[in-house]
């Protein structure tokens, strides 16, 4: 995936958080995002590892995950993960992990939350993450708000209204394409691409197994769930 960011010529790269969760490669993850990333936010699964939050408000899988990543986590990576906010709003666009409302846990996965969300946004455009599922919405000034999945290929022009946008997740894509979702946003057009990149689902799975992590965390990948 980061070979087709570099070929966009991007100037910056932004993760929106997670950068451990189900995987069976926490420390590689961390190092790369930090190798790669001019900014990063921290998000609820790097929280609950840094034991900020607790492993009992997650699922069972993910408490499962998130205990067998306190174990095998290396202290470099808690130390950067540590550093980290899960929002960031002195840009243009409005940076969350969650949301503006909530950075830490809410899933914008509707017009009536996203319509609530941009009005709690001092910027008139908000990316987010979290949700693993690449969308947008956006509210013209006197009307509703639209929203929509947005597959790859999507392009859309930002310059009106208000916006919020979700690339997708990178690693565990849950809208039923199994690619790494990605999105390119230009600030001086104010246009957005959204991208899928191919990558080794089969190796990444079998890193989970050999881990002895659930398989159901192995299995999903092929399915994009």
């Amino acid at each position: 995936m980061l070979d087709d960011v570099g070929t966009a010529s991007v100037d910056e790269t932004w993760c929106l958080g997670d950068l451990v969760g189900y995987g069976a490669q926490p420390d590689e993850c961390v190092e790369l995002a930090r190798e790669v990333c001019d900014l990063c936010l921290v998000g609820n699964h790097d929280l609950v590892v840094l034991g900020k939050l607790e492993i009992e408000t997650f699922s069972l899988n993910a408490a499962v995950a998130a205990r067998w990543t306190q174990d095998h986590i290396g202290a470099d990576a808690l130390e950067f993960m540590d550093g980290l906010e899960p929002s960031e709003t002195s840009r243009d666009v409005g940076l969350f992990h969650g949301s503006p409302r909530d950075p830490v846990w809410e899933y914008v996965l509707s017009t009536l939350q996203a319509d609530a969300c941009m009005d709690e946004m001092d910027a008139r455009i908000g990316a987010v993450g979290h949700s693993h599922v690449a969308l947008c919405f956006n509210r013209a000034d006197d009307g509703p708000v639209r929203g929509a999945q947005t597959p790859a290929g999507t392009e859309l022009e930002l310059s009106e209204g208000r916006w919020l946008v979700n690339p997708g997740s990178v690693g565990q894509p849950r809208d039923g394409d199994p690619r790494a979702a990605w999105l390119e946003l230009d600030l001086d057009a104010w246009e957005i691409v959204y991208h899928r990149t191919e990558y080794d689902i089969a190796g990444a799975a079998a890193a989970i197994r050999a881990a002895r992590l659930p398989d159901s965390l192995a299995e999903r990948l092929s399915y994009g769930q």
